[in-house]
């Protein structure tokens, strides 16, 4: 079994049967460099021991492993309605089944989960910035089949402020979309010609603009923690950690 120490626990508002989780790296048999909890079957590491670590998740949770829904995620918006078949190439799930987890795969990029206030919808997105920057929480927010103001919303683990260096064009690319955005951007600590970017605000001026207002989390930067979180910026070759979210019965 997985630690409590080795998960976080959304802290929100949530009704009851919500359930929600992120694993950290930490208490799983993956070898370096994908040392341990590792969850992401696409790195290069070895399939048994994914496979183990995907049982004990599951086991540690309570849940039936078949009834996790991976996706395929490749930085765009796409949504799947869950349960499907296979692995469905999307970067974000929405759910109104009990006990259908939806799950979402990181290592730096941002993780959100969603629920209604009713507690009868759940769904989560991966947004990295590019999926950001092209609507994937709006997506996320148009699946729900209530007004955007009955939506809350938990900010997984993410690369921080402090440590997300991008170039002109992606700052280009969201101030396109929102004039807003340039106040998620600061030159301050950057190399000439870049900025550094927190895409925590990025996504809550987002979520706000499309009618969400009850948002939380946002406080755990992936890089700077190599003790609890992977990261892709920081190691290159690393594994990924997920987020999950599901109704209970």
């Amino acid at each position: 079994m997985i630690s409590e120490q080795d998960l976080i626990l959304p802290d929100w508002p949530a009704p009851g049967r919500v359930r929600a989780v992120s694993t950290t790296r930490r208490g799983g048999f993956s070898q370096p460099p994908w040392e341990s909890l590792n969850l992401g079957g696409h790195v290069e590491d070895d399939p048994e021991h994914v496979a183990t670590n995907r049982q004990r998740l599951a086991d540690t949770l309570g849940l039936d492993p078949a009834s996790v829904g991976w996706l395929s995620q490749v930085h765009g918006t796409g949504l799947v309605t869950l349960p499907a078949e296979g692995v469905p190439e999307a970067d974000a799930a929405w759910t109104d089944q009990v006990q259908q987890v939806c799950a979402i795969l990181t290592a730096d990029c941002l993780p959100v989960v969603f629920c209604d206030r009713a507690g009868t919808q759940v769904a989560a997105a991966h947004a990295g910035w590019r999926g950001l920057c092209n609507g994937v929480l709006e997506q996320v927010v148009d699946s729900f089949q209530v007004p955007a103001a009955e939506i809350l919303a938990w900010l997984g683990p993410a690369i921080g402020p402090g440590e997300f260096e991008v170039g002109h064009e992606v700052r280009d690319a969201f101030l396109a979309i929102d004039p807003h955005a340039s106040e998620a951007f600061s030159s301050e600590g950057a190399r000439p010609g870049h900025f550094m970017a927190d895409i925590y605000r990025l996504a809550r001026q987002r979520l706000e603009a499309a009618g969400v207002s009850s948002i939380y989390g946002g406080d755990l930067c992936t890089v700077s923690d190599p003790n609890r979180f992977y990261s892709y910026r920081r190691d290159g070759r690393t594994g990924r950690m997920a987020t999950l979210v599901w109704l209970d019965s």
